[in-house]
């Protein structure tokens, strides 16, 4: 009788995992636990995308010029300098810094990365910088 019920178990357990066996979607498998030769470590690749001729791709306006500085004495002192080494762009893009954190700059540009100008010139840069690019002098 014991033998009975267990292969009526066994035949339960065998028919409730029928479809574990099936036939599967997904590529290289043939059953479960059973891959077709040539598809292991293959990855599936999904289909290209179709594009059309006829689309229109935009982006927003890209600025491909240096903003000028603002005019002042001391502006071609800058351009003249600064431009060896780097765009004034770096000047333009950078937000409105205290007047001594501009000092710092030129001296670091100075001492640390070797710029070569004259004292006098120097002090021509810092007000220049600090007349125009300042919290309290930036324009908008």
């Amino acid at each position: 009788m014991k033998k009975i019920i267990y292969i009526l178990i066994g035949l339960l357990v065998i028919a409730l995992n029928k479809p574990l066996l099936a036939k599967t979607d997904l590529p290289g498998l043939v059953r479960s636990g059973q891959y077709s030769k040539g598809t292991l470590l293959s990855i599936s690749q999904p289909d290209a995308i179709k594009q059309s001729l006829d689309a229109v791709y935009s982006v927003g306006t890209y600025p491909l010029y240096t903003p000028e500085l603002v005019p002042g004495e001391g502006r071609d002192i800058i351009q003249g300098y600064c431009n060896l080494c780097h765009s004034v762009t770096y000047i333009t893009m950078q937000p409105p810094l205290p007047a001594a954190t501009w000092e710092d700059e030129v001296y670091k540009m100075i001492n640390t990365y070797g710029a070569l100008i004259p004292e006098d010139e120097t002090r021509q840069v810092i007000a220049y910088l600090q007349a125009h690019y300042t919290p309290e002098t930036r324009r908008q």
